[in-house]
């Protein structure tokens, strides 16, 4: 019964996130406040990596071969992201693949520890770990959109 609790709460705060980003435009892409911090197209990229690595980390559901994590860990750059359609399509495939660990996720593990290189959590608390970190993405993404006035390139 676990994944028919979690998933209401998941769908609500996911599906949310992306109708935020539904109306962004390519241009919207490169915004970011201030030099030195990330663009709105590489925190959409930075939130779907983190799903893949959550359905990796907490529900053990392999990375889609030859997926490349480019927003996390100490040599993460900053690519430049143009292409909202990619975006939405690489995050909702997140989505996709987040979810379908979640179902596939025997009922007795969902409270087990689960050691990860972000420490230990079972998958439920890893799940609010992943709704918090994308609402404070969707968060930052209002507040560049609004306060931003120059694409980064600018």
């Amino acid at each position: 019964m676990s994944f028919e609790s979690v998933n209401p709460i998941w769908r609500t705060v996911r599906d949310r996130f992306t109708k935020s980003m539904l109306t962004l435009t390519e241009e919207e892409l490169s915004l970011r406040i201030a030099t030195g911090t990330s663009s709105v197209g590489f925190i959409l990229r930075h939130n779907a990596e983190v799903e893949y690595m959550f359905a990796e980390w907490f529900f053990n559901k392999k990375a889609p071969e030859g997926l490349t994590y480019v927003t996390n860990g100490p040599d993460k750059g900053e690519a430049v992201y143009g292409d909202v359609a990619e975006l939405l399509a690489f995050l909702e495939a997140s989505d996709q693949h987040l979810s379908a660990a979640m179902q596939e996720l025997p009922e007795n593990a969902w409270d087990e520890p689960v050691s990860s290189p972000i420490g230990s959590s079972t998958p439920r608390e890893a799940i609010g770990r992943v709704l918090y970190h994308a609402g404070l993405h969707g968060g930052q993404v209002g507040l560049i959109r609004k306060h931003a006035a120059q694409p980064a390139n600018s």
